[in-house]
């Protein structure tokens, strides 16, 4: 084995940044007439973050990478790789990542020179909200590859807008932020060994497609609204204006302007199915905790004919969390896998049944029906709610206070296990925990690390749910002119952030984005 191989990488520090403004559950249970006691109760929700006029997904990753940079007196120079991972980019060939730079190299170049981020490798990488983890384990393998002696250093950002349709079923999952990883050798926190489960299928089961709209049918509404307002409209009047389109002065502007039948539209809210989706979510860990359970095995990192099961071996089980509860709702399946040939599953057997056998129904749908029944039975279990509480429940409470982060959902719920350990003054040295990355269309990633023994003084400087605690509740007005683009100014006024200052609309400049940083 190489020096680069025997040599621990791993997550050295991580920063996160959410917005300054949060819509309560309370609010948004009034304003859609919904029971919060479900959204509370049944899903863990208390708040949604809500970003502001100027904050956008450049911003909130800009934000997170400068704290990481401050916190640690990192030199811009020495950084070699900054890989993004979002679903939420601002242009479809421009990285993101991009603008982050621009950013930062206007934060640090008096300090550090105009060339600072030059030599810093930078991309986005986009698989739903496993984009993340595939950065992580893209940039690991940079980091090892160069050895201890090259000492390279990467960051991990992600930044994302979980942002739905208006009263859809997706939109109490709602969230935002952006955060960052520090990749090195010998990490403070946490090492990442080599070893990954992976099962990829690809699905429709959330996505964000390339939308068009007919000019013909732009016209027609316009015309219908028209109408509506009080407006004479003759007959014929819509296939008139379409003859006469390719001599008209509005040929030249807006979308009337490249002579296309048919327009493409930018829409941040996907297309979705909740129900499948989540079968998919569960499916695909599971079949990742299987390969990562070979792959363990044939490495002589487990022996399940002496070892405990895995899931036992890891003290803290750390998940892709779109909603609060996901995790423990997702979980069972493995929860079963992992225990069914111990003596211990037999008490389970004994309090709700033996698993439901296929053959024993007439169609795979009746199958599938029963086992959603068996999963919820496995979960009402107490030592199935004895495993939630002891592996998985801290990991949720900072996703009850923000909602989905997309790709940085699964580290935000590392932050949050880590930092209610820190509170409780928990004694983490050299255990093992198990992360569970997962991203629609879809695939699933299953690694592990363990914690270093300097963790403490790593987590001591995050203070996050006192960061949260200081956040601005908005009222439902508020919320919708938000999510529509109605909001002209800034709920609250930029200060001592990164801001967008400007979107050019015209000529070579169309779209650019302008970012200015604004002091306190």
């Amino acid at each position: 084995m190489s020096a680069a191989q025997e040599t621990p990488v791993g997550i050295d520090d991580i920063a996160i940044h959410f917005p300054r403004l949060y819509m309560d559950m309370r609010d948004f249970a009034d304003l859609r007439g919904a029971d919060y006691d479900k959204l509370n109760k049944g899903l863990g929700l208390e708040a949604m973050a809500i970003p502001d006029v100027h904050e956008d997904t450049a911003t909130m990753g800009a934000m997170a990478v400068m704290q990481l940079i401050d916190r640690n007196g990192l030199d811009p120079r020495t950084i070699g790789r900054m890989y993004l991972g979002t679903e939420s980019a601002l242009d479809g060939a421009k990285p993101t990542a991009t603008y982050i730079v621009d950013m930062l190299t206007q934060r640090y170049a008096e300090r550090f020179g105009e060339d600072c981020f030059r030599g810093c490798d930078v991309v986005d990488m986009t698989f739903a909200c496993i984009g993340a983890v595939d950065a992580l384990h893209n940039t690991l393998d940079w980091v090892a590859r160069g050895g201890e002696e090259d000492d390279r250093m990467g960051i991990v950002v992600f930044s994302d807008n979980a942002k739905y349709d208006l009263e859809s079923s997706g939109e109490y999952t709602q969230g935002a932020g952006g955060g960052a990883l520090l990749v090195r050798h010998n990490p403070r926190l946490i090492v990442v060994p080599d070893r990954w489960g992976v099962s990829t299928t690809p699905v429709h089961d959330f996505f964000k497609p390339r939308r068009e709209v007919s000019i013909q049918s732009v016209i027609n509404h316009v015309l219908q609204l028209a109408a509506e307002a009080g407006a004479t409209i003759r007959d014929g009047m819509a296939e008139a204006m379409i003859k006469h389109l390719p001599e008209s002065t509005v040929r030249r502007l807006g979308i009337f302007a490249h002579g296309e039948e048919n327009v493409k539209v930018h829409r941040d809210e996907p297309v979705f199915d909740g129900q499948f989706s989540n079968r998919c979510y569960r499916e695909a860990v599971k079949q990742a905790f299987t390969h990562f359970t070979e792959k363990a095995i044939s490495q002589g990192r487990f022996d399940p004919s002496i070892d405990d099961t895995l899931t036992e071996q890891w003290a803290r089980i750390i998940m892709h969390l779109p909603y609060a509860f996901q995790a423990k709702r997702m979980f069972p399946d493995v929860f079963r896998h992992d225990r069914q040939h111990l003596d211990s599953w037999k008490h389970v057997e004994a309090e709700i049944g033996s698993v439901p056998t296929e053959a024993d129904f007439e169609t795979p749908e009746d199958w599938e029906k029963a086992m959603d029944g068996y999963r919820r039975a496995i979960s009402k279990t107490e030592a199935f709610k004895q495993f939630v509480e002891d592996r998985i429940e801290k990991g949720q409470r900072a996703s009850s206070l923000i909602g989905n982060q997309y790709t940085g959902s699964i580290f935000l719920a590392l932050m949050s296990t880590f930092e209610a350990d820190y509170e409780e003054n928990a004694n983490l040295d050299n255990v093992t925990f198990g992360l569970c990355g997962y991203g629609s269309g879809a695939k699933a990633k299953v690694f592990e690390g363990k914690v270093a023994p300097r963790w403490r003084e790593v987590v001591a400087g995050w203070q996050l749910f006192e960061r949260l605690a200081g956040r601005v509740a908005i009222d439902q007005i508020t919320y919708e002119n938000l999510h529509k683009g109605l909001q002209e100014e800034s709920v609250v006024s930029p200060r001592g952030e990164f801001a967008l200052v400007e979107i050019g609309e015209d000529g070579a400049n169309e779209g650019a984005r302008t970012y200015k940083w604004i002091s306190q």
